[in-house]
């Protein structure tokens, strides 16, 4: 098991290439999801919106393993924290959705700081086993808490409110998921040009070489844990915009392995990678959704295919073919 990352150095042209590649992708998606509510309701905008929340999971994860090289098997357990103090927020005070969604992504912040500060600790293959542990922890707690969570009977999200009006159907919640996510990935961009982002990089880059510059490698790592977290307790919150109903199962290591997938799949180290990772990915993984038995095989597979192939990710590989097309002209 990998359990720190590093993307490869690579030349500048190649870079060039892979950066157009995805960003023209990104403009074509962004046209495409300002253009389907015209065209199309029902399923096709509720897989739309269901994308864009793993847009921003995978924002999340990539903050931890892209920016700052470090492991962590417990996605799945802050989005599930984001979903329920959401929804419960929701439920007992009556505010605008925003505030419900800042309170998941709060509460999810300060335990992934906690976590963070216990967790990393440890290193390698331990922070990777640690991590996992509270993932699972986490959805026992979710699957056995009667009280908070209805345990195993799922729980009930009330509509999400804005002033007057109330959301009822996955097209009236669709402009809000949207305008949240191009939010969190601003918020991305600011933070990897950021001083704090520069120390994510060069903790990722090497420990040693950060402590000589001044950087507080354990703080910096406890930062980006707890940011991780947060990001994907606000990814929470949005599941809330457009479902009703939320159950423990779906909140568990096959989450966290689906997203870890879309950002390996879209490039380590990569916003436009974690971005398109999730929305490629996510695409697939609705169609495995009629095979359900074969997708941790199929999941897999696409892994070690990615990582022995293309590990810099789809969109690098994308672009090194067009280089490639490009010079035998």
């Amino acid at each position: 098991m990998i359990v720190t990352t590093s993307p490869a150095t690579i030349s500048p042209a190649p870079r060039r290439a892979a950066s157009a590649t995805a960003i023209a992708g990104l403009v074509i998606a962004a046209l495409v999801a300002i253009a389907l509510p015209a065209f199309t309701t029902g399923y096709v905008i509720y897989i739309a919106n269901l994308l864009l929340v793993f847009v921003v999971l995978c924002l999340g994860l990539h903050i931890v393993i892209g920016e700052t090289g470090q492991f962590s098997m417990a996605h799945a357990a802050f989005y599930g924290i984001g979903i329920y103090a959401s929804a419960l927020a929701n439920r007992a005070v009556d505010l605008p959705y925003p505030f419900a969604m800042l309170f998941g992504a709060l509460v999810a912040g300060a335990v992934g700081l906690f976590i963070g500060a216990l967790a990393l600790r440890m290193r390698d293959i331990y922070l990777a086993l640690a991590t996992f542990a509270f993932g699972e922890a986490m959805q026992w707690v979710f699957a056995n808490w009667d009280s908070v969570t209805n345990g195993p009977n799922g729980l009930r999200i009330s509509p999400a409110r804005f002033g007057s009006l109330e959301i009822l159907s996955d097209k009236q919640a669709y402009p809000f998921v949207v305008l949240f996510c191009v939010l969190m990935i601003g918020l991305t961009i600011l933070i990897s040009r950021s001083r704090l982002g520069r120390a994510f990089r060069a903790v990722r880059e090497s420990e040693v070489a950060a402590m000589a510059m001044g950087i507080d490698v354990r703080r910096t790592r406890v930062i980006a844990f707890g940011l991780s977290a947060a990001i994907a307790g606000f990814a929470g919150g949005m599941f809330g915009l457009f479902q009703t109903f939320i159950h423990p199962d779906s909140l568990g290591f096959q989450t966290t392995i689906l997203v870890l997938t879309m950002v390996v799949v879209g490039g380590l180290g990569s916003i436009v990678g974690a971005v398109g990772g999730a929305i490629v990915f996510g695409l697939i993984s609705e169609v495995l959704r009629q095979a359900p038995q074969y997708q941790e095989i199929i999941y897999g597979g696409i892994l070690i295919l990615f990582m022995m192939y293309a590990p810099r990710g789809l969109f690098a590989f994308i672009g090194d073919r067009i280089k490639e097309v490009r010079r035998g002209q």
